[in-house]
């Protein structure tokens, strides 16, 4: 099986912001998507081990910021290559703004955002799906929506053609893995993607 077939999905990519107790924290997602119109539904698939999974099963409540091909990397880093349990995410950030339900959007480099309120969640393993109503949503600009393709194309910064690490790249986020042999059940520290997401350097 050619698991690089995945990669033809169509994703968008997304901020996942959520808050509990006044700490407030957000991740990258690719799975976000509306489920149905009437009434009006998304849903949010979450590796368990984010920070924000966890206060958004506590909470029940989140919000979706839509990036648009305005982002940079360092939106990325900030909130994809980092935990939340370890850091302040939104220390020293000036480009978020409150929603009504309180908690954090992304007002820079996105073009949309969505709230949403938790009605139903799916444990799927190593993620969990929220089902949630949409509780608020307001477009921000008219800049494209930036696709998991667009990111691994225009964004990503491409490996130095004079890198001669032998081991295993991840090809979500480019960390490396030294090694000659990557175990079958591998995570990537950085992006939490599993060994089937490597290539061997």
């Amino acid at each position: 099986m050619d698991n690089k077939a995945m990669f033809k999905i169509g994703y968008g990519l997304y901020v996942l912001t959520a808050s509990d107790n006044g700490k407030d924290n957000g991740c990258i997602i690719n799975t976000a998507m509306q489920v149905t119109s009437t009434p009006n539904r998304i849903s949010v698939t979450v590796n368990k081990q984010n920070y924000t999974h966890d206060i958004i099963a506590a909470t029940g409540v989140f919000n979706v910021s839509v990036l648009s091909q305005e982002a940079n990397f360092e939106m990325f880093k900030r909130f994809g290559f980092q935990s939340g349990r370890d850091v302040d995410k939104f220390a020293n950030y000036g480009f978020c703004k409150k929603a009504p339900n309180g908690i954090y959007f992304i007002s820079n480099q996105t073009n949309a955002y969505i709230s949403g309120k938790v009605e139903q969640s799916i444990d799927l393993g190593t993620h969990t799906m929220f089902i949630a109503a949409v509780t608020d949503a307001q477009v921000l600009s008219d800049a494209p929506t930036v696709t998991y393709d667009f990111y691994q194309k225009e964004i990503k910064p491409k490996p130095a053609a004079q890198e001669k690490k032998g081991g295993y790249r991840c090809k979500i986020c480019g960390y490396v893995y030294e090694g000659d042999v990557l175990p079958e059940d591998f995570v990537c520290p950085i992006c939490k993607h599993g060994a089937a997401d490597f290539e061997k350097i």
